[in-house]
């Protein structure tokens, strides 16, 4: 899968988690409905204007617009989530949010 690809199903997870719909997310971006589904199907690429654009609409950071750690393998992402969680043992609150999350995804 391309870039273009990848960028696009990677705006629609994102607006879908904010939980946008891709007629609302154009009109953010100041496109049209039908620029924004080739963007997300990966058919048309999106100017430095638009990207800025994106990063606003979806409160999002160009980091994280581009950022690829979704497209890593299972068992890489694993030992990720176990450092990161190994940092955050001394932390009840937060390791407290960490279950909840884990709960309500495990309800899906």
């Amino acid at each position: 899968m391309g870039i273009k690809q990848e960028f696009g199903k990677k705006i629609k997870r994102m607006r879908i988690n904010r939980g946008l719909t891709q007629e609302e997310l154009a009109e953010a971006v100041d496109l049209s409905q039908r620029a924004m589904s080739g963007i997300e199907t990966g058919e048309n690429f999106v100017s430095a204007e638009t990207i800025d654009k994106l990063v606003k609409a979806l409160d999002t950071s160009t980091e994280e617009l581009f950022s690829t750690d979704h497209l890593k393998v299972s068992e890489d992402l694993r030992k990720e989530i176990d450092n990161k969680l190994d940092i955050l043992s001394e932390d009840q609150v937060k390791l407290a949010i960490i279950y909840n999350v884990i709960k309500s995804l495990m309800k899906e």
